[in-house]
């Protein structure tokens, strides 16, 4: 039960009718007891079309979201599935969509790495881009679609199905509320033993950064960035960004 749900009686119902239509009107929800059960639950008014892609959506997230598989297993069910999906720890997990500010920030930030990679053998690429991730003395690897990524062994680790197989230099995530506690844990933790050389971690939020330097699989250096620093990268020689402008609208 969320924190926006009131249980009331049957008679506070018919006591203050108005009020509590005014109260589910604005997103919210009223649970009905009667005889001291409960009996009805008042939800917002959707649509047919609105319910039809909640309960798509439910059921995608419960059909695969959390679920437990190989490697072997993802890869059959991601060729076939329309969803965007990472695959850490042998767990499937489902990605919403980004936020508008997500896109800004991530826009704002292949610009500059575009700009500082002009002539360069390394490329930027922006998500979706599937990159799986081989753990030091691990043969299941993790699956992930950074949100960005620089990659710097791109002909050399295309294969036979023009799919990338390598390991980026640098990887970007941007936070979000869904997806937090798995950037700042789980993927630091696989970035790190894949052979990644630096990590973004980007807080929309808090209009900060840090930023992780891994050397022979563990970290070498953290540093945390705010609004009026320059973030200096820690493997890319000259590539300095104001944290202004990464957050920029």
């Amino acid at each position: 039960m969320s924190d926006t749900t009131k249980v009331i009686t049957a008679t506070e119902l018919k006591t203050n009718l108005g009020k509590y239509l005014d109260y589910v009107t604005e997103n919210n929800e009223v649970v009905i007891t009667k005889n001291g059960k409960k009996a009805v639950r008042m939800t917002p008014y959707v649509t047919d079309i609105e319910r039809y892609y909640m309960v798509k959506e439910n059921a995608l997230d419960y059909q695969y979201g959390g679920k437990k598989v190989s490697y072997e297993e993802f890869m059959e069910i991601y060729e076939k599935s329309d969803l965007r999906m990472e695959y850490i720890n042998g767990e499937i997990v489902i990605l919403s969509s980004p936020s508008p500010f997500h896109q800004e920030i991530s826009g704002n930030l292949h610009i500059m790495l575009r700009n500082y990679l002009k002539g360069k053998k390394c490329k930027v690429f922006y998500s979706p881009f599937d990159i799986h991730f081989y753990k030091k003395d691990l043969k299941t690897p993790d699956v992930m679609q950074p949100d960005l990524l620089i990659i710097c062994d791109l002909e050399e680790k295309i294969n036979e199905k023009g799919r990338y197989m390598g390991t980026p230099t640098l990887c970007i995530e941007i936070l979000s509320t869904s997806t937090r506690s798995k950037d700042m844990v789980d993927k630091l933790n696989t970035f790190m033993l894949s052979g990644v050389r630096e990590f973004w971690i980007i807080d929309p939020k808090k209009r900060s950064v840090l930023l992780y330097g891994f050397k022979d699989f563990e970290v070498d250096e953290y540093v945390h960035y705010k609004l009026g620093d320059n973030l200096n990268s820690y493997y890319f020689e000259g590539l300095e960004i104001a944290i202004d402008d990464i957050f920029e609208t």
